[in-house]
């Protein structure tokens, strides 16, 4: 799955949840339950990079536009959702630049053997991470639209 998809869906579950906590470690669990549906990836080798690099930077994109669209009081939350959902893929990375990933091994392996990858599903992917951050956007325009005004 796109790291924009489990941007988007981090951000919904830290605006439902509204505390750090439990949204940091449901966005968490929400990564491992969307890998387990079949999704774009390329298997083993680097396939993945040129794809990767232009969903990296549209996943920072959605996570900063997500935290200005959020009302204050739910920010920390949203962070932390987005921040959880996106965690598990972290494997990537270390192994890309430093030749190993940050889990245990047997981490690793779980989070392998789970992946449902295909390559013909980046078209449908994609409009699953825009699906869920255009549905968080609208909540959060909607829940600042219904803070009490001020006196």
């Amino acid at each position: 799955m796109i790291i924009s998809a489990h941007v988007g869906a981090g951000a919904l579950i830290g605006t439902a949840l509204r505390r750090p906590l439990p949204a940091f470690a449901a966005g968490f669990a929400s990564h491992l339950a969307m890998d387990m549906v079949p999704h774009w990836g390329t298997g083993p080798g680097l396939g993945w990079i040129p794809v990767a690099r232009r969903d990296g930077v549209a996943g920072l994109a959605a996570m900063g536009i997500l935290t200005v669209a959020a009302p204050p009081g739910r920010r920390l939350a949203l962070l932390a959702g987005m921040s959880g959902a996106c965690l598990p893929d972290t494997d990537k990375i270390g192994i890309y630049f430093v030749g190993r990933s940050p889990w245990p091994r047997r981490f690793d392996r779980f989070h392998g053997r789970i992946q449902r990858e295909s390559a013909d599903l980046l078209p449908r992917d994609v409009l699953v991470a825009a699906t869920l951050s255009a549905t968080a956007i609208g909540l959060l325009q909607l829940l600042g639209r219904s803070r009490p005004a001020r006196p």
